[in-house]
């Protein structure tokens, strides 16, 4: 059978860019039903769908519209209603002329995170009723000019670098109607037990073009700041903490998510002082885990698990790697920044940390996400439109926006698809999914919305994926994203992954485990289940599982692969002294990159310089092993 599009009626139904680079800017398991109340503001109590051993729900929370100073200067006309339309399943416009975008499968969850920092201000300078499109500013904003228009863009972007507003788009009157109208449109299109909104914005640090980018998340109860904190008031992580200390302290829940460690130069994962001028102290860490839970491991700009150059063992450490930092010219990250840069190397530098007595502030879940400046994550290879509003075009996305330097377009060309949220929550609730995501039981995906549980404890035999084995699982072991003391012998970890319905089958499974070996840290991939009747070569590594791509027509089959996998995995490798940690990476069979299926709607010949086909993956949050803890 061969497969192009991602619908089917059987699907688990789950209710100029140049510059613009530097900002960066279910049903399934048995479920029982009870009435629960509604949640956030703006709900109406409603009889919710509670799943007593949870239930995997998929979305998005960094996600920017044409509120986003660099997506209005650069084509979206979208807004938050826009966004959370789409997310719903309905067709919306850009306002770039282009066809209209529409998910093939609509979302469980969606939050707009458009930046702080002039937060709605540009499109009202494009609004002849309101006073700043009296503006001088305006004028250039809107120009027809493109030279006009970049340098209005750059004269916006330079005074958000710099930490220092124009004072007429800074007015906190004019900020706080826009803010109090974004946490408005969300409330109005929260449906518990249906569809969840949360309120966000993004603060958006970012020095010397390195990401420091940081989601803020409310939980949707508690009383929102009425401004957003943006890097007008700092650009120091540590600033942001405090102020979300304050804000918790006053009775609101909130979370920040970190974004982009692989465009961060390595600052996003410090190992002896921090960009803020903190020493990677106790109480460091406990601050950093208290306000930032989760990281998002890939997104439109790349993946940032790991890096070959840092995992040259892993033989699928190269996937959908965007190479740059957040400047202009592409200009690529020092090598030497890599190990900052990317989560599995924050992992094992946690486990040092912690062995020393300093915590750990690299203790994350993962998720995956966005970063769309269009409203629409377009998270679907085969119905992918682009990041911002200038590549709308599958000829722009492919060979370059007209007029565009070759480092830019190549930039774009190596834009992926972005990646999608898994939560494990009792109902599709902000309460429920917030606390989910607050105790780290997530996963990401690099856009397919294929499940996969893990869990690790001790005593699991051969029958732990029996009958009713995941009330045993959540009784005997801890979920992804726990913390796991010592034991009677080695820990097993008990693996479930399924395929996303109507989509591709599964290759295999993989534990990705990290530790500390006379304090120095390592790594090691073990494959541990697979399709097919595979044996392991002369290595120990399983062979590849075939590749059905045909980019004539960018189709492929599932000849090969399986829909299910799972395994009970006990670690050979056990010492009860050392720190560890465990994640698992779940690969699809190779389907079609995005750029595939634009090259045949095109009528080309794939590029040479893009993968025709990518294994797609799912990733989870870690579980912690600690000596004696």
């Amino acid at each position: 059978m061969s497969f192009r599009s991602h619908s089917s009626p059987y699907r688990w139904t789950a209710t100029v860019l140049t510059m613009a680079l530097m900002a960066g800017c279910g049903s399934g398991e048995d479920a029982s039903q009870s009435s629960a109340a509604a949640g956030g503001q703006g709900s109406a109590a409603a009889d919710v769908p509670t799943y007593p051993q949870r239930e995997a729900f998929f979305g998005n929370l960094h996600v920017h519209t044409g509120y986003s100073f660099d997506a209005f200067t650069n084509g979206s006309r979208t807004d938050p209603d826009d966004a959370y339309r789409w997310a719903k399943g309905e067709a919306i416009s850009d306002g770039t002329g282009a066809p209209a975008m529409r998910i093939l499968q609509p979302l469980d969850w969606y939050a707009v995170s458009d930046h702080a920092e002039y937060l709605g201000v540009v499109p009202r300078m494009a609004d002849p009723e309101s006073p700043l499109s009296e503006l001088e500013l305006a004028t250039r904003v809107m120009s027809d000019d493109a030279g006009v228009a970049l340098g209005a863009y750059t004269e916006l972007l330079n005074s958000i670098n710099a930490g220092s507003p124009i004072p007429e788009l800074a007015d906190p009157e004019i900020n706080r109607t826009i803010w109090s109208d974004v946490l408005a449109t969300a409330d109005a299109h929260n449906e518990p037990g249906r569809f969840t909104t949360f309120g966000a914005f993004e603060w958006t640090s970012n020095p010397g073009a390195q990401n420091m980018h940081r989601v803020v998340l409310f939980r949707g109860d508690g009383t929102i700041p009425a401004e957003p904190y943006s890097i007008f008031e700092s650009e120091r992580p540590e600033d942001l903490w405090a102020w979300m200390d304050g804000v918790r302290a006053g009775g609101t829940p909130l979370l920040a998510v970190p974004h982009n460690g692989n465009a961060s130069g390595g600052l996003m994962f410090p190992v002896e002082e921090s960009y803020g001028g903190s020493p990677l102290t106790l109480q460091y860490a406990q601050t950093r885990m208290r306000n930032e839970p989760l990281y998002e491991i890939s997104q439109i700009k790349g993946t940032s698990e790991t890096h070959p150059a840092i995992s040259p063992n892993d033989e699928f450490a190269g996937f959908e790697i965007w190479d740059y930092t957040l400047g202009p010219g592409g200009e690529r990250p020092p090598e030497t920044s890599r190990e900052g840069s990317y989560a599995r190397s924050a992992f094992k530098r946690g486990l040092a940390l912690e062995a020393a007595g300093n915590g750990n502030p690299f203790k994350f879940g993962v998720i995956g996400d966005s970063d769309t400046h269009n409203a629409s994550s377009s998270i679907e290879e085969d119905n992918y439109t682009g990041k911002f509003g200038v590549e709308r075009d599958p000829e722009h996305r492919l060979n370059g926006p007209p007029n565009f330097p070759e480092a830019e377009s190549r930039q774009i060309r190596e834009f992926s698809s972005g990646a999608v949220a898994g939560v494990w929550a009792e109902s599709n609730t902000r309460e429920a999914l917030f606390d989910a995501m607050r105790r780290r039981e997530t996963f990401g995906t690099s856009g397919p919305r294929m499940r996969v549980r893990t869990f690790a404890g001790y005593g699991f035999d051969d029958s732990a994926l029996e009958g009713d084995w995941l009330e045993r699982a959540y009784a005997q072991g801890v979920p992804m994203g726990g913390d796991l003391g010592a034991g009677d012998g080695a820990p097993s970890l008990v693996i479930h992954a399924m395929m996303e319905p109507d989509g591709a089958n599964l290759d295999r499974i993989q534990v990705v485990k990290g530790w500390l070996e006379n304090g120095e840290p390592r790594e090691r991939v073990y494959d541990v289940a697979w399709s097919g009747d595979r044996r392991a070569d002369a290595n120990g590594r399983i062979p590849a599982v075939g590749n059905t791509v045909d980019p004539t027509d960018a189709s492929y089959t599932n000849d090969i692969g399986a829909p299910e996998l799972s395994v009970v995995w006990q670690d050979p490798d056990f010492d009860a002294t050392e720190h560890a940690f465990y994640y698992v990476r779940v690969l699809q069979i190779p389907t079609p990159r995005w750029s595939t299926y634009d090259a045949a709607a095109l009528g080309q010949e794939t590029r040479d310089d893009l993968p025709v086909a990518i294994q797609e993956r799912a990733w989870t949050s870690p579980i912690w092993y600690t000596p004696g803890g």
